[in-house]
């Protein structure tokens, strides 16, 4: 389409968040509304062991048929009836969804059903349009960009809201965003695209520990570590993280002991020493082994692969200390960071 090429071919699990995640432009909605049937490309869809599309057959679902609730960047919601309305209008065009009372309750706008679109907010409208996808999602919930345009206070208010309705639900979840924040939030499998192509898929803490790749040359590039919580320290702020054999402590209360979370550490915020430290303030000091160094051609730094007691960090350091350090791989060095600097949403 208008010279846009579309060369995709990825499987995700049937159950939980897919991530479809890349810069602007690389044709993360084009993918999107070809699953969705909104857009016609040459290939295979098949969702759930359900044949969609398949060009060798001659096999095309209609999208009516697909069972599929799809939350658009800019909700098109029927802007003459009220929220109750679109509901009730979407559970009149499909079978198999959620209820529109349970669909109200889960998007949070039980008390929005008697307003028209006109009068909500943007994150209210947002949220009126999740509803209406509830009631659709038989087979699969599509959320493109779901956060665009909304500010902070809404945004991290959906955001919360969804990280727990999407454990909830018994369907799929296809999320298309360009904020890693968010990917790393919600979802458990990442694919990435550039141009166009998918050039990885698979767990998201695999792809985001992944040097290699273009996510690793990112300013916000880093290891994603699934955690439970061991401890809380009320009289200092610190909560006690274990990820298989690694410890972390982070600054303020994360959840309970024995909830599950994730952690995320910033390679920007991972400094490497040869030898223990003294008397520090830096409440992580991980032995560690280096498992790979990675070049960035256009820039001043280089990426360090870390094995931490089995989990993989990533560390970016500059040449200079590289070099002085003797940085290679199989080095044992010791990785430092700071309690304040590991983010637990």
């Amino acid at each position: 389409r208008g010279g846009f090429r579309l060369e995709a071919r990825f499987a995700a699990p049937a159950a939980g968040v897919t991530a479809v995640f890349g810069p602007s432009g690389a044709g993360k909605t084009t993918l999107l509304r070809a699953i969705v049937g909104l857009e016609r490309a040459r290939g295979r869809v098949a969702v759930g062991g359900e044949v969609w599309q398949d060009e060798g057959t001659g096999r095309l679902v209609p999208v009516h048929r697909r069972g599929i609730g799809y939350v658009a960047q800019e909700p098109a919601l029927l802007e003459h009836l009220t929220v109750a309305g679109n509901l009730r209008y979407a559970a009149r065009r499909t079978r198999g969804g959620r209820a529109p009372d349970e669909a109200a309750r889960l998007a949070g706008v039980t008390g929005l059903l008697g307003r028209r679109p006109r009068t909500l907010s943007g994150g209210e409208r947002r949220r009126a349009a999740l509803a209406r996808a509830l009631v659709a999602a038989r087979t699969l919930l599509v959320l493109d960009e779901p956060f665009a345009g909304l500010d902070a206070p809404a945004r991290d208010a959906l955001l919360a809201d969804l990280s727990g309705l999407v454990r909830a639900l018994g369907v799929p979840v296809l999320l298309v965003t360009h904020d890693l924040g968010e990917a790393v939030r919600l979802a458990s499998h990442l694919v990435y695209m550039e141009r166009g192509r998918v050039l990885a898929g698979g767990p998201l803490p695999d792809l985001l520990a992944r040097a290699d790749l273009p996510l690793a040359r990112r300013e916000d590039a880093g290891a994603v570590l699934e955690a439970e919580v061991t401890a809380w320290d009320a009289a200092e702020g610190i909560t006690t993280l274990r990820a298989g054999g690694l410890t972390l402590h982070v600054a303020g209360r994360h959840g309970a002991p024995g909830e599950r979370l994730r952690a995320r550490v910033l390679a920007r915020d991972v400094s490497l020493a040869l030898d223990p430290p003294g008397r520090t303030s830096i409440l992580n000091v991980l032995p560690a082994k280096v498992a790979g160094v990675h070049e960035d051609p256009a820039g001043p730094c280089v990426l360090v692969a870390l094995d931490c007691a089995g989990q993989r960090l990533l560390a970016r350091i500059t040449r200079r200390s590289l070099r002085r350090l003797g940085i290679a791989p199989g080095l044992r060095v010791h990785a430092q960071i700071k309690a304040v600097a590991v983010v637990a949403p």
